[in-house]
């Protein structure tokens, strides 16, 4: 929202109240909070106190390098709920000084500064330099004719200074010159709406800001001060938090340690996701034909996900399986079941008015109403709907009750979709305020399935499929990108969208594999392949066609064969990168301004990324399998050809349909597991080490346990032409282990192992020394000249 007429006017009807001088400061009685009072003009006389705003500016921490700003006119409207969650401590180290020239308060790395006198000048600082401030003509609140009032803040915009975040969107992946509403909308991925809004951002300038408002924020990121990020909310009262990092990687931590991380999310969710798609036709007999097709052809398979149509038209939701078409649904879980799939079902959390439901939830209360106590309603998606009252704990426990009734008959996952269609004008049962409520619902509903699953099926083996999110839906893992167009552009929209949403906090996500609408061309089908299956998570859907590959063609299947069975083999990294999902808050694919920040080559980067912290995917988005590409500093080797690439350089390549850019990162240790048919193996038992253009010195490298199996622990030295690698005994030490040295000739000396020929079944294809150990100690001499 913007508040003024270029530079020195405000827009027609807006009286902007601006601080006008820092009267006085003060500390807290605790000696935690500072104060400021600064009035909306300078204040010679006394008289000049009179009939005259003041504004209150309160700064506190809750946690190190972590600064809270709430800037208020009137304070008495007290708290409005929902709000977001966030973490911290009481007695997190603050200190507080007030002198003559002004007031600071430093918590860890980060301190704020105010000026005292004339004017309005607040300064973060860290690491010896000014990191932003506010700014004091774009500081203080809005006065509207229609008496509507907005309270709002600039931060200041330095040079070079680049904004990212703001949820899953899908323009430009650098916010700055852009207007964004934080409003959640089912607009699909071709437009400025978003389904998951996210009112924070992050900067390259080594800080990020969280607006701890879940009603709409209004974003102006250079676009209305072309030097500042603007953000405004209705009302008096602005509370937000500046984030020290400094690294991208350090304020993603912070953010998400504020807001919530992700848990672990089951192995098996790591597979590959077939569905019905959504208005195709469809019975028992389509699905076993489905499942069975993809095992004749040898494409692993793990979930089977049935869309809207397995509960009958007009009922959606009732969550009874169409009789017509699903006769017998616990014997045919079980025949899935048989066949070693999970299987995930399609909800929302409306309620049509033919659902046997409906009645019952109006009766008592279940059902979201209007302020003249009828249940609110309409016919947008489903005739006659309303919508489950999630505030209302009762309406909660009914609403996941009939959820664990299709868990008992063998359901393991839900495919949460919608949560954003949530009506302003209507009364909450626990008196939510509507407008937060419209962004915060999805909170609500995530939350509930999620929580029912982990307390169901156990902690680290929940997963949702979510379309809708808000700050700290990272919480409740896995998120899809919605519904998007089977085109090139539109899969590169997606991956925009998925890199912004990874600036936002959230660790795991995925996509329709080929696009939701329409048919995809086979090109587009199979150039989609490798990005979905080089994601955190892999799904073919579509809307009213098929998406099983031998719908395409012959190639099809084999693309899919091909990176299916490389992302399983790729179990032992993607589980160990897993992890700093919910240690660190670090997603598992990451714009590549994480992984080298002081690059400034990657800054606008957004048709790449890394997968994990080691390796690089460049999709390719066009026919002809042309693509352009960057490499960051050093020796890069590709893991489909095992190429070698020096960066810092652009790239350009053909490839077929059959490859795609994927480079592993100079000094790695990628472990890559033995088994390449389900993701659910013992990951250390059998594991290739891959040496990749190794530095001198020691790393560790982890491979986590399966199934609460302990973790195994390997050193890796590399010291002048030797290599050693040690594998740490543990209570339950799996079998032998694997050591690929990449680059190496044959002529290397071997102790605790043996060379053996490279097997011709693998989905990766670098050449090397291959090493089977004897021993827990595989010490390798090499030639002169070797790579690794």
């Amino acid at each position: 929202m913007k508040f003024t007429d270029g530079y020195w006017q405000s827009r027609h009807g807006v009286t902007l109240l601006r601080p006008a001088e820092v009267r006085d400061l003060e500390v807290g009685d605790d000696g935690r909070t500072l104060t400021a009072y600064a009035p909306t003009a300078r204040i010679h006389t006394r008289g000049d106190t009179l009939n005259r705003p003041l504004l209150t500016v309160e700064f506190s921490s809750p946690m190190p390098d972590v600064i809270r700003v709430r800037l208020a006119r009137h304070l008495g409207a007290g708290p409005r709920h929902p709000q977001f969650a966030v973490d911290g401590a009481a007695d997190a180290p603050v200190s507080v000084t007030v002198d003559d020239d002004g007031g600071t308060l430093t918590a860890g790395g980060l301190r704020v500064h105010v000026a005292k006198g004339p004017g309005y000048a607040v300064s973060f600082l860290a690491d010896g330099r000014r990191l932003t401030g506010s700014m004091p003509r774009g500081t203080g609140v809005a006065l509207f004719e229609d008496d509507d009032v907005f309270a709002v803040d600039q931060l200041a915009l330095g040079v070079g200074d680049l904004v990212y975040g703001l949820g899953e969107r899908f323009g430009p992946l650098v916010k700055n010159g852009q207007t964004v509403d934080i409003w959640n909308a089912d607009g699909g991925t071709s437009s400025e709406q978003a389904y998951k809004n996210v009112p924070f951002y992050l900067t390259n300038a080594g800080y990020g800001v969280f607006v701890r408002h879940p009603e709409e924020v209004s974003f102006e990121v250079g676009s209305e001060a072309v030097s500042a990020t603007q953000f405004s909310v209705a009302g008096e009262e602005l509370e937000y938090y500046v984030i020290h990092g400094p690294s991208p990687k350090e304020i993603l931590a912070r953010y998400t340690a504020l807001t919530g991380r992700a848990p672990q999310v089951p192995a098996w969710s790591y597979g590959l996701w077939l569905s019905t798609s959504f208005t195709t036709s469809y019975d028992e007999a389509t699905v076993m034909s489905f499942v069975d097709g993809m095992a004749e052809r040898g494409l692993p398979l793990s979930v089977f996900h049935f869309d809207c149509f397995w509960m009958r038209e007009f009922h959606w939701c009732d969550f009874v399986w169409d009789p017509a078409t699903f006769p017998d649904p616990a014997g045919m879980l079980r025949r899935l079941k048989a066949k070693g799939l999970r299987v995930c079902v399609w909800i929302n959390p409306y309620i049509a008015q033919r659902s046997h439901l409906f009645a019952e939830g109006m009766e008592k209360g279940y059902l979201v109403r209007r302020a003249d106590g009828s249940v609110w309603q309409w016919d947008k998606w489903q005739a006659g709907m309303g919508l489950v009252d999630l505030t209302n704990p009762a309406a909660v426990d009914w609403f996941t009750g009939e959820l664990h009734k299709l868990l008992d008959i063998g359901v393991d996952a839900f495919k949460t979709d919608f949560g954003e269609r949530i009506p302003t004008e209507v009364v909450w049962h626990d008196g939510s305020d509507p407008e937060r409520m419209h962004n915060y619902y999805t909170q609500l509903y995530n939350r509930a399935v999620f929580d029912l699953l982990r307390r169901t099926k156990g902690e680290g083996e929940a997963v949702l499929f979510a379309r809708s999110a808000t700050a700290g839906g990272q919480q409740f893992p896995v998120h899809w990108g919605g519904d998007c167009d089977s085109t090139f552009p539109s899969m590169a929209e997606s991956l925009r969208g998925g890199l912004s949403l990874a600036y936002s906090g959230f660790g795991y996500w995925s996509h329709d594999i080929g696009g939701f609408e329409g048919t995809p061309d086979p090109a587009v089908f199979k150039r989609w392949l490798a990005f979905g299956l080089l994601s955190s998570h892999s799904r073919l859907h579509g809307s009213d066609s098929y998406r099983v590959p031998w719908a395409f063609d012959d190639e099809a299947v084999e693309v899919t064969r091909r990176f299916t069975r490389l992302k399983l083999a790729l179990m032992p990294y993607l589980t160990r990168v897993a992890r700093e999902v919910t240690t660190d808050g670090v997603g598992v694919m990451r714009a590549l301004l994480l992984e080298f920040p002081d690059d400034p080559a990657v800054a606008h980067l957004d048709r790449q990324y890394t997968l994990g912290d080691s390796l690089l995917v460049a999709p390719v988005l066009s026919h002809d399998g042309s693509v352009d590409y960057y490499v960051p500093a050093g020796r890069w080797t590709g893991l489909l050809d095992g190429r070698t690439v020096t960066g810092p350089a652009w790239v350009r390549e053909q490839h077929g349909f059959d490859s795609v850019p994927l480079l592993v990162r100079p000094d790695t240790v990628l472990p890559l597991g033995a088994c390449t048919d389900s993701p659910e193996y013992a990951w250390a038992d059998g594991v290739t080490l891959a040496l990749v253009e190794l530095a001198d010195g020691i790393r560790e490298v982890t491979v986590p346990g399966f199934a609460g199996d302990a973790d195994t622990l390997f050193t890796v030295e590399r010291g002048s032409e030797v290599v050693t690698v040690r594998r740490a005994l543990g209570p339950d030490l799996p079998g032998s282990f694997r050591v690929l040295v990449v680059g190496a000739g044959s002529g290397a000396t071997v102790v605790g192992g043996r060379a053996i020929p490279h097997p011709d079944h693998l989905p990766y294809a670098v050449g090397g020394l291959l090493v089977e150990a004897t021993d827990d100690v595989v010490e390798i001499a090499l030639g002169t000249g070797s790579a690794s």
